[in-house]
């Protein structure tokens, strides 16, 4: 049941000195490049309290390594974040875990949450760069591209010498259970609460299990005329 070491690298370095990191100063969603799918801590730190930036921790661990994400972003997770359920903002007419959601169901659920289409996000995880990564391609799908990837995530977010909060309990955790009840509502066929954020599927983002077959019987196809 689900319940509600700092190093210096070339890569990071490129983004703390990159020109569209910015300041508050300056603070605009839309001066961050499109193209660049990350954001710097130092960055993140700057523009946490603009009122048109949305944090998600989107921590989600493999089953062997038995964590429970939600619990440990009660214990710790970057100030105002809201938390995004990878298991539970997924397809409810599968039983395998965390596929791809309809558009009315993703709608839905991001909706819960609080999350419109005028809002920048930033995504993090707590192991620095893996499941992140997925929720930002979520969005991406459902044409959403003021979506970013933070750096190095919640680890180096603590390692920058960053605080974090704890919640066991509050508005958060609340949108957190909503978003879940909402998107099992869309597979139910019954009515959900009002859509603040509306989809723009891509489907050139997603390849169905046909078309990925395909690729990689042509791959072997061409190794194979590679080695005659």
């Amino acid at each position: 049941e689900r319940t509600f070491q700092q190093r210096d690298d070339p890569f990071h370095a490129s983004y703390k000195t990159s020109q569209w990191v910015g300041t508050r100063a300056n603070f605009s969603t839309q001066s961050l490049s499109l193209n660049e799918p990350v954001v710097s801590v130092d960055w993140l730190h700057a523009n946490l309290q603009e009122p048109d930036l949305k944090v998600l921790d989107a921590s989600w661990y493999m089953p062997d390594e038995q964590r429970n994400p939600i619990q440990e972003y009660q214990v710790a997770h970057i100030a105002g974040a809201l938390f995004f359920d990878v298991d539970g903002i997924a397809d409810r007419s599968t039983n395998l875990p965390h596929m791809l959601p309809s558009e009315k169901a993703f709608a839905a659920a991001v909706s819960a949450l609080g999350i419109e289409n005028k809002d920048g996000l930033v995504v993090y995880d707590g192991k620095g760069i893996f499941s992140a990564a997925r929720v930002w391609w979520m969005f991406q799908v459902f044409g959403h591209e003021k979506v970013w990837v933070l750096d190095g995530g919640l680890p180096r977010w603590r390692t920058s010498g960053y605080d974090v909060e704890s919640s066991a309990s509050g508005d958060a955790i609340l949108k957190a259970s909503a978003s879940s009840e909402a998107i099992e509502k869309v597979y139910q066929g019954q009515t959900v609460g009002p859509i603040t954020f509306q989809t723009k599927f891509q489907p050139h983002l997603v390849w169905s299990l046909e078309q990925v077959g395909c690729y990689f019987l042509a791959i072997v196809v061409l190794l194979k005329k590679l080695q005659r």
